[in-house]
């Protein structure tokens, strides 16, 4: 900013702060580019289902070896495009139009959001027996002790919610660990699992996949066959016409940018109020990274005042387009992907690597053998379709479980689609007690250990759900 002749402040477009987040933005969309030309180009690449935003974020991880090109890379700006891309991508699939199917029925979907709990579950119980032992005897020679006991429970949030999650808990286990001085990458551990999630949910479901196909047990359909589509499938009934002089995608962002603006205002309303030091350190962190969760929320309340205002005849047009949120919600989560991957910071993670290894290998070979015991049981007439699209979204997210699915139900002919999407109102209500939990565990390591006790009960209680007799 400079000074005219008159001495008004005149801003300089020259300058590095007009151009810095936009030069960020600028790599965001080469790397996603770059990776689905190679995911297009390359045939290994195409089978092996890896989305293209976490190969354009891979890509980002290769050039920052290179010392010139990773000082470019702002680690802070990327953890929060993260961060609200996370909330915006669920505020978008939360305003979409419920789509009624009669394939689903009430207690298959019960199951399934069960089974999504239950999964986070088990991955929590699993990383906490690994690093509880490891914090216990296990000392880096170059960095002293540098896991956290509670880390552990990284790996559901990386795993089973993905870089958005990863990351509001690593930011919240780190600050938990270092006022407890303890030194711990907890944004960089997070979002690793979630980077490594991806790979093991498209690589090693694609390998199972393979294998199968080889024994004659499904078949594995052409990429590029898909569904056709209709024009109810772009547009609903009494839309604004393509002639009206805003565009349609402008009061859709609109909308759900407001409704972003909503969920602010509630957070900047609870962290105003004195709640002492239990709100100042536990209440007030967990307000904030559950923004994705008041998203949810916000998102269902603005759709439900929407079509109130359609029902009194106070509202005449139909606002929000399903096709359209989709494209939105998909846009922040490959957003979301690359800005997290490019996170990720090699020169942490070389205190962390063993940890890190360990609960991801034990972690990815524990989820794929329960989901698969889980969906053989609740899924017995498309017990693969559904193996498939829970194991690609519990390693990665929707995303991976539909990409997967697709492979073998192109047309969706199976119940897995909609098991995946109507899961998540029992998921969420089951859920969020879970996700307290967590947030209660890196206060000490007495309250890890309950943490631990008691998510052990509840993996028994879950799974004895999913096991209950069933009547033909």
């Amino acid at each position: 900013m400079t000074l005219s002749a008159n001495g008004l402040a005149v801003t300089s477009f020259a300058t590095p702060e007009v151009w810095n987040t936009l030069i960020q933005f600028f790599i965001v969309a080469v790397a996603v580019l770059a990776g689905n030309v190679l995911r297009r180009k390359v045939k290994l690449m195409r089978r092996s289902l890896i989305p293209s935003a976490l190969l354009g974020g891979l890509i980002i991880l290769v050039f920052k070896l290179w010392p010139a090109f990773a000082d470019l890379i702002d680690k802070h700006f990327m953890e929060v495009v993260t961060y609200h891309a996370l909330a915006l991508g669920f505020i978008a699939m939360s305003l979409r139009s419920a789509q009624t199917s009669n394939r689903s029925n009430t207690r298959t979907v019960i199951d399934t959001g069960t089974l999504t709990i239950a999964t986070y579950i088990v991955q929590g119980i699993i990383g906490l027996l690994v690093t509880i032992p490891m914090f216990m005897w296990w000392r880096n020679p170059e960095a002293g002790r540098d896991i956290f006991y509670s880390s552990g429970l990284l790996l559901p949030m990386g795993y089973g919610q993905g870089p958005g999650q990863a990351l509001n808990f690593g930011t919240i286990y780190q600050i938990g660990a270092g006022e407890q001085g303890i030194s711990f990458e907890g944004i960089d551990f997070g979002l690793s699992i979630a980077a490594i999630g991806f790979l093991v949910g498209s690589v090693v479901g694609v390998i199972y996949m393979n294998i199968l196909n080889k024994k004659k047990k499904l078949q594995i359909t052409d990429e590029e066959m898909s569904a056709r589509h209709t024009l109810n499938d772009y547009e609903q009934e009494n839309e604004l016409p393509h002639s009206e002089s805003v565009d349609k995608m402008t009061i859709v962002v609109s909308i759900v940018l407001l409704t972003y603006f909503l969920v602010y205002l509630l957070m900047k309303g609870i962290g105003s109020l004195d709640l002492g030091d239990f709100g100042e350190k536990t209440l007030k962190p967990l307000v904030y990274g559950f923004n994705f969760f008041w998203g949810i929320l916000f998102g269902s309340l603005v759709k439900i005042i929407i079509q109130w205002l359609r029902k009194v005849g106070l509202m005449n047009r139909e606002y929000l387009n399903n096709f359209l949120l989709n494209r939105v919600s998909g846009t922040c989560f490959d957003i979301m992907i690359v800005a997290g991957t490019a996170a990720i910071s090699f020169e942490n993670l070389k205190a962390i690597w063993l940890p890190l290894t360990i609960v991801c290998v034990v972690g990815a070979i524990v989820t794929f053998y329960y989901i698969r015991w889980v969906s053989f049981k609740i899924y017995p007439n498309y017990k693969y379709e559904g193996f498939f699209a829970m194991f690609g979204m519990l390693t990665g997210t929707a995303s991976n479980g539909m990409i997967l699915l697709r492979e073998i139900d192109p047309r969706y002919e199976t119940p897995a689609a909609n098991n995946l999407v109507l899961q998540n109102i029992p998921a969420m209500v089951m859920g969020f007690p879970v996700l307290l939990l967590l947030g209660f565990a890196p206060k000490s390591m007495t309250a890890t250990w309950i943490t631990l006790g008691i998510l052990i009960v509840l993996f028994i209680i879950a799974t004895l759900f999913l096991f209950r007799k069933r009547k033909n």
